[in-house]
């Protein structure tokens, strides 16, 4: 394999290292795709986690990775809501404190869970950078420890650890399909996934408004986008233009990236609800979104399926519910 950032040995180590402070997730077959689509289609149900998405791996990774000292300091993360949670959990469960900056395009149910759960919150600006730029001013003039969402090895080897347990799930998967955004859980899942079976196919999934790595994979390098409101709110966000792992390793190992309307996203979480039975957040619904649009093409074997994260907004999925594909829409007109 071409030599990456991360690799199988450590998302294995980080498997052994989270043990016990994250759960094993149920993957479960699902009946209504599968005779859909013509082949086996399990849904990875990691929505299930502690703290309501995968977030929790990297950020227990990470946080387990620090010395005492760093750990005094206390954390600080830029976050779209699930990293922010995750990384709250993480640290208090190891005695320090986290500091989580938000953009205002965070949703507010998202904002008050991670206040709840005892982070210092700033809500800085319109879009992920700002709120970076916040965590960067923190690192220098407090002394915080700072903790990417995405783009660090021990938060991709941990969001890896998902991908394992997919494997042993399903050891003749031909296909996963995997949310993108900053990349650390598609990077993650592609780096394990391909570590046990190289040739399988490994998909990431995003919306069409401000897929940051999708343009960032057809120029060849990490660029900006603007960052807009979805139903996905979760994908949202730029890689960094000095993006140093995930680019990388999503650039060496994804098959293929599919942009998906908020109407297909929308399908997805219906789907999710009335199908399933799982109440999962726009950012979750993308595999689902994309089985249902056709855009896969053939399958030549079992697909499974990652459902990221529940951290909704349950008034606005049960617009969605109710039928409405695009909500953001109608709040602007």
């Amino acid at each position: 394999m071409i030599d990456l950032p991360v690799t199988l040995p450590d998302i294995e180590r980080a498997a052994r290292r989270i043990e016990g402070r994250v759960l094993r997730t149920p993957f479960v077959l699902s009946a209504v795709l599968t005779e859909r689509c013509g082949v086996p289609v399990g849904l990875k149900l990691e929505h299930h986690q502690t703290t309501g998405s995968f977030k929790l791996r990297g950020a227990t990774n990470v946080v387990l990775s620090l010395s005492p000292e760093e750990r005094l300091r206390g954390v600080v993360a830029a976050s779209t809501g699930n990293h922010g949670r995750a990384l709250t959990h993480a640290a208090r469960a190891e005695g320090s404190v986290a500091t989580i900056c938000m953009s205002t395009l965070v949703p507010e149910n998202k904002v008050a869970e991670i206040r709840r759960l005892g982070a210092d919150v700033r809500i800085v600006g319109g879009s992920q950078d700002e709120a970076q730029t916040e965590v960067e001013r923190l690192v220098a003039e407090d002394g915080l420890v700072m903790v990417p969402p995405f783009d660090d090895v021990a938060i991709v080897a941990g969001q890896g650890t998902l991908g394992l347990e997919i494997f042993e799930a399903m050891p003749d998967v031909a296909t996963v399909l995997v949310p993108l955004s900053g990349g650390g859980l598609a990077a993650g899942v592609a780096a394990a996934v391909k570590g046990r079976a190289p040739r399988t196919r490994v998909i990431g999934l995003t919306m069409e408004r401000g897929a940051a790595m999708k343009a960032s994979l057809d120029a060849g390098r990490p660029v900006q986008v603007e960052e807009v409101a979805s139903l996905a709110d979760s994908l949202g966000g730029g890689i960094g233009l000095g993006n140093a792992v995930t680019f990388a390793i999503c650039h060496a190992l994804l098959d293929d990236v599919i942009l998906l309307s908020e109407a297909e996203i929308a399908a997805g979480m219906r789907h999710a609800y009335c199908e399933e039975r799982e109440v999962i957040e726009g950012a979750g619904a993308v595999g689902i979104a994309a089985l249902l649009s056709g855009r896969l093409g053939r399958l030549d074997g079992p697909v499974a399926v990652v459902l990221s994260g529940r951290n909704v907004d349950m008034a606005q999925h049960l617009r969605v519910i109710n039928g409405n594909a695009d909500p953001f829409r109608e709040e602007a007109a």
